[in-house]
């Protein structure tokens, strides 16, 4: 039973590593490293870079938590843990 919890645990922090990373490229990366290459691009009449600063790194974190959930309730199904 051990052994499953730290594959359960292992499963989880891969997933929100990979997660969190995603964000931090998004919300870090592009609306601040990059902003200025970003604002070459137009999309809608707004800048690109000025709309990951202001807006993307918001939905991107709406996005990314609604796939957390989705990947937790596949996992807590496979390791038979999820909510009846």
């Amino acid at each position: 039973m051990d052994t499953n919890k730290k594959a359960y645990w292992s499963k989880n922090l891969k997933y929100l590593t990979i997660l969190l990373s995603i964000w931090f490229l998004v919300s870090y990366v592009a609306g601040i490293l990059l902003v200025d290459e970003l604002n070459q691009i137009r999309i809608a009449g707004f800048k690109l870079g000025f709309w990951f600063a202001q807006q993307g790194s918001i939905y991107v974190f709406v996005i990314l938590i609604f796939v957390y959930v989705r990947l937790m309730n596949q996992l807590d199904k496979k390791f038979n843990v999820d909510e009846k």
